[in-house]
């Protein structure tokens, strides 16, 4: 089965493939089918973000499927303008910013709120499969599990499409989330049953046997 990813992001992409590996699937994205449209994000979470992603890219691909993240800061209220919510990479209203952009700012803010927050990651999946929507987002997994900490100072180590990596920090074990690999990166917020979860919705959604 060849799928479509909604991205151009190498680490959405690595991301899918170690979820579904052992599984028949050739991932292929925008830029191998060559789609430079974008859709519009008018949602209110992540999950409602990746549906309409999801519709939108339905229109070049029988079967795709799409994500979208919110970052947010356990310090602050939950409608306060500085939660980076779902404009992780558009803070307050600003242009798009860089990886190294993004650090920079984060780490700026971080320092405004003590130097250590405590944040969580929502994560939406939406997948399209021959005009039907199914769609994914478990809230309280996210912040019973998936919780990790965020410091002012960042680590000199990067992994492309994930610039926060450098300034996130293992709980349990107080390294930074670039220390290991990029699985073990993504292991720190994607952990066991709520891993398996996204996998259950994912075989279910594109009627995987």
């Amino acid at each position: 089965m060849r799928v479509l990813l909604g991205t151009t992001n190498p680490s959405k992409v690595k991301r899918f493939s170690d979820l579904l590996k052992g599984y028949d699937i050739e991932f292929i994205t925008l830029r191998d089918i060559e789609v430079i449209e974008e859709p519009k994000e008018m949602g209110n979470t992540p999950e409602e973000n990746a549906i309409m992603k999801a519709e939108f890219y339905g229109q070049y691909f029988d079967v795709v499927i799409c994500n979208d993240s919110g970052l947010y800061f356990e310090e602050l209220d939950f409608e306060d303008l500085r939660q980076p919510g779902l404009n992780i990479r558009t803070p307050m209203n600003m242009d798009r910013l860089s990886d190294e952009e993004m650090i920079d700012y984060y780490s700026k803010l971080i320092a405004e709120l003590g130097g250590k927050v405590t944040a969580y990651y929502l994560d939406g999946i939406a997948v399209y499969n021959h005009g039907v929507i199914s769609s994914f987002m478990d809230n309280m997994a996210a912040q019973k599990n998936g919780s990790f900490y965020m410091i002012d100072k960042a680590s000199s180590k990067r992994f492309e499409g994930w610039p926060l990596d450098s300034l996130s920090i293992n709980k349990e074990n107080g390294k930074y989330f670039v220390d290991g690999s990029i699985e073990e990166s993504k292991e720190n917020i994607i952990k066991d049953q709520y891993e398996k979860s996204v996998v259950d919705f994912l075989i279910k959604s594109l009627h995987i046997a």
